[in-house]
């Protein structure tokens, strides 16, 4: 299996003034076309260590992908290190890429300078992959294999987004033209409410069974739970899906109950799967969450069709007005208490006239009172089946609480509908 490696340059990227999306978009498309994608790493502003790096990266990898440091500015010095690296005497123009520039210019009303025309100059050691999407064209040098002890392959893209991933479909075409690639196949599984260790040690002796080809890799997301890949490097693609499928079938008669995809998806979108076409309804009621769980189910294309609104009643006189939850019933149990999301999730549902709702009151940061902690939720969740309430209890920050809160609070709602259904 060829391995690749995947090199971002400059130091805008190592101080944190940008993130880098490039790398998971070509890590992501090098393993669709079964190239094991080994490391992701930033290189600096300079000369030295792009030459010393890039090199021990050809001499791990069969194919090295660099992003970044190819502007018209001085700052910009990949190009001076790749002709180094790669044994580059002279510059030539690229005619191809020449024109480019100019029609680009020209059709944003600006002049053509030298500076920008020295973009289509590449070091005479390089192929060149034309550029439609910007000026700086992408660079492509093969390495025979005495440089560094295999063949090898380095490609030199622009760090701008657009192109870089826009161009990406060239570079692939290239790469399969001189490298032979084998099927990877990857299957997921959605898990929510075990956490990581807890889950590792349940499926212990699962995981010891599965054969030297299989890789589970635990993916943790406090919105999402954690996400389970099973992965197989070779083989032929039906035989993969198959014994990939065997593998998560017995994995679900061990943690079945903690499943809630077969896909890489949220919470929110398998509810909203739940609901589209049944003619049911959803509204919310929220106090620690401020809002959150509305704007998690709003963020499914479609919602429409099933969530009606939510209140945020965040002060007590809201949730006795609006949601009628009782006074005394707030005076007699606190206002974090099962008793309170019960009477909040019963409230907007009538009000909104929804089939289900959600509720949630907790204390999301260092506040807390006699009966509740700091970083307590009750949960509530109503529908024709009755209402049932859950509590939680995290030690995060209390950014992390509410994101936590929310994501709880819609997988009880996820639960419920289920039943509810069957």
């Amino acid at each position: 299996m060829n391995k690749a490696s995947i090199c971002t340059i400059g130091d805008e990227i190592l101080i944190g003034q940008i993130v880098d999306t490039n790398s998971s978009e070509i890590s992501r498309a090098l393993n669709g076309m079964g190239i094991q994608v080994t490391r992701m790493i930033s290189i600096g502003d300079r000369h030295e260590a792009i030459v010393g790096q890039l090199g021990e990266e050809l001499s791990r990898n069969d194919i090295v992908i660099v992003t970044g440091g190819l502007g018209p500015t001085k700052d910009d010095i990949t190009k001076a290190a790749l002709a180094e690296l790669s044994g580059s005497r002279s510059y030539v123009e690229n005619s191809e890429q020449k024109e480019i520039v100019v029609r680009i210019l020209h059709s944003r009303g600006l002049d053509v300078l030298d500076i920008n025309l020295q973009q289509a100059m590449v070091p005479d050691s390089c192929e060149v992959i034309p550029n439609r999407l910007g000026t700086a064209p992408i660079m492509a040098f093969h390495f025979p294999e005495e440089r560094f002890g295999h063949k090898c392959s380095l490609y030199s893209l622009p760090g701008v987004p657009y192109e870089a991933v826009g161009m990406l479909p060239d570079v692939l075409a290239d790469i399969k033209s001189r490298f032979n690639t084998s099927d990877i196949y990857h299957q997921t599984i959605m898990t929510y409410g075990m956490a990581e260790s807890a889950l590792a040690k349940k499926i212990e002796a699962w995981e010891d069974a599965l054969p030297e080809d299989m890789h589970l890799a635990y993916l943790p997301n406090l919105l999402t739970g954690v996400r389970l890949r099973l992965s197989i490097y070779g083989g032929e693609r039906e035989s993969q899906e198959r014994r990939i499928s065997e593998r998560f079938s017995e994995l679900r008669q061990i943690i079945g109950d903690v499943i809630y995809a077969e896909e890489d998806t949220t919470i929110e979108a398998v509810i909203g799967i739940l609901l589209k076409g049944s003619g049911r309804t959803l509204a919310a009621a929220e106090s620690c969450t401020g809002g959150m769980i509305s704007h998690m189910i709003t963020s499914v294309p479609g919602a429409s069709e099933y969530y009606l609104g939510s209140v945020t009643s965040y002060a007590v006189d809201i949730k006795n007005r609006i949601l009628g939850v009782p006074l005394e019933v707030v005076e007699k149990y606190g206002i974090v208490s099962s008793q309170v999301a019960a009477a909040m999730a019963e409230g907007v549902r009538a009000a909104l006239g929804s089939t289900y709702s959600v509720a949630t009151t907790g204390w999301a940061d260092s506040y807390g009172d006699e009966r509740e902690p700091a970083g307590t939720v009750w949960v509530a969740v109503s529908g024709p089946s009755g209402t049932l309430t859950s509590r939680f209890n995290y030690k995060n920050s209390r950014k992390l609480n509410i994101s936590r809160f929310a994501a709880s609070a819609l997988n009880e709602l996820r639960k419920y509908i289920v039943a509810d259904i069957k």
